[in-house]
């Protein structure tokens, strides 16, 4: 008997349920995927879990990164199959080295020897420094090296070549001692103006100080530091001027910027102070004074650190009396210092000057030679809308001991850097009297950069009139006026030294007759005693 066929129902239920089971299997998954590492000059293929990061896959691999290795992709980066990692060795070394630093050669023009002819003045040493590098290296070979340190073990000592230079400049003989400042280096003139020294030929001279001692013995003057600008400025110091072969001697004072001045009747000066700064104008004043000796000794303070009142970051200035009195300006006052008492007495209350800059103006001052009087420059008012503090009005203005009285406006519109210098007394009758120079701006609403005129005055601010330069030729640059401790051979007026044109001149202060002394045009300051 034949069986019989299968139901077609039954069929089809069977072949429903099969392809139910199959659907429900769960899928084949790869749980690894092949990368390529490429490393310390090796390349091998690894199998790693899917989904690794590049760190997974190198510690997978045995593979430990440096702190400094750098890979491609990143160590971040998740992986898919079939990648190539790019593993870069890192290394950073330092290492240090000595490094000979030449010496530089300086020529310094010299009208005492013939034109063409040259001397060697300071033969020139070679410095050395330590010099500490950073290198960085990829797979071993380097890619950066960048010094991170310098020490300096030795300085360099410039070599410095006067050559002949002489002028066809008719020779003065001359009273006292007249000091200048060229190309960084001092000089002196005594007797004659044909009779010249160096005294200090450092090179390095920034004419922010240097004055002469009463009695000419001794030369203060501040030098560019060696440390960035950031970190000190200058250093003050100074020079017996009468010996053969001088030599600077430190004063153990640094960052000394508006003020240094001779303490009458002592081998003392004193000098004010700043903390230096990245950012402009490249300090903090401290408003402070200090005394030191230039014998001998430490600095002692005399004026504590103070706020320095309006626009007091960028300092004071101060001047002394022939009797010893000390007096000060800062952007909104003058007065006198209580030297005992180490505190200030306002005299006369100014309106300080809106710069819209990163500097401020300190009115500039200076005594009589009677003790009595003293001279500065006032801050003047402007008619509406300019404000007062954005005047650009400045006036000659004086304060008499002999009344306790504020003359303002001795002399109206001579420009911010009028500088006024009193004269040495002068016998005139039966008492001994004394004139005034300052400068006159040319364009006198635009003294911050205009040029100036010499001007001269009797001490009550009569009989103005002026010097020098002539009316047709360009002016001066602001300065304070020198004058001669004593009138020149043959003359019997007192003479002004100003620095014109890079060149020193002497004009008579009685009728504006000058003489040109130097030709080279390096002449920045100077100081006659």
């Amino acid at each position: 008997m034949r069986p019989l066929p299968p139901r077609p129902g039954l069929l089809a239920y069977l072949l429903a349920f099969s392809l139910l089971m199959v659907s429900c299997r769960s899928p084949q998954i790869n749980d690894e995927m092949t990368i390529t590492i490429n490393t310390d000059g090796t390349s091998a293929s690894v199998k790693v879990p899917s989904g690794s990061t590049v760190t997974q896959a190198l510690q997978s691999a045995g593979i430990t990164p440096g702190s400094l290795d750098r890979s491609e992709p990143p160590f971040y980066a998740i992986l898919t199959d079939g990648d190539v990692i790019h593993l870069t060795r890192v290394e950073e070394v330092f290492e240090t080295e000595q490094v000979v630093v030449p010496y530089e050669r300086q020529l310094v023009r010299n009208e005492t020897l013939p034109e063409g002819e040259t001397r060697l003045v300071q033969a020139g040493i070679n410095g050395s420094q330590e010099v500490t590098y950073r290198r960085i290296l990829e797979n071993g070979v380097e890619v950066s090296k960048n010094a991170v340190k310098t020490v300096v073990l030795t300085e360099a000592l410039p070599e410095i070549v006067m050559v002949g230079a002489q002028a066809s400049f008719t020779p003065l003989n001359i009273p006292g001692s007249l000091v200048y400042l060229a190309g960084g280096n001092a000089w002196i003139m005594e007797g004659s103006t044909a009779n010249r020294r160096l005294i200090v030929s450092t090179g390095d001279l920034d004419g922010r100080i240097f004055s002469l001692s009463p009695n000419g013995e001794y030369l203060i003057f501040t030098r560019k530091s060696k440390k960035p600008l950031d970190e000190e400025i200058n250093t003050l110091w100074a020079v017996r001027t009468k010996n053969i072969e001088p030599k600077p001697i430190w004063l153990q004072a640094y960052n000394v910027v508006h003020f240094a001045g001779w303490i009458p009747g002592t081998n003392s000066i004193a000098y004010s102070t700043v903390e230096p700064r990245s950012a402009a104008p490249g300090w903090q004043a401290n408003n402070d004074l200090y005394r030191v000796s230039v014998t001998g000794g430490s600095p002692r303070k005399l004026l504590d650190a103070n706020s320095g009142g309006v626009y007091g970051w960028w300092g004071m200035s101060f001047a002394f009396s022939a009797d010893g009195r000390l007096a000060y300006a800062r952007p909104d006052q003058v007065g006198l210092v209580d030297q005992d008492g180490g505190y200030l007495k306002p005299l006369a209350n100014l309106t300080p000057l809106n710069t819209h800059s990163d500097w401020a103006w300190i009115p500039p001052l200076a005594w009589g030679s009677d003790n009595k009087t003293l001279y500065y420059v006032s801050h003047a008012p402007a008619p509406a809308p300019i404000t007062n503090e954005e005047s650009p009005f400045f006036d000659l203005s004086a304060y008499s001991f002999s009344n306790d009285a504020d003359v303002s406006a001795m002399v109206g519109s001579t420009g911010m850097f009028a500088y006024p210098s009193a004269s040495p007394l002068q016998p005139d009758g039966r008492e001994r009297s004394f004139q005034v120079a300052y400068l006159q701006a040319i364009f006198i609403e635009q003294s911050e950069t205009s040029r100036y005129r010499l001007m001269v005055m009797d001490r009550d601010g009569s009989n103005a009139r002026a010097l020098f330069p002539p009316a047709d030729a360009s002016g001066i640059e602001p300065q304070t006026p020198v004058w001669s401790p004593a009138p020149l051979e043959g003359q019997s007026e007192n003479f002004i030294a100003v620095s014109y044109q890079g060149n020193l001149w002497l004009v008579n202060s009685a009728n504006g007759t000058a003489y040109q002394v130097t030709g080279d045009g390096l002449i920045s300051r100077m100081d006659w005693k």
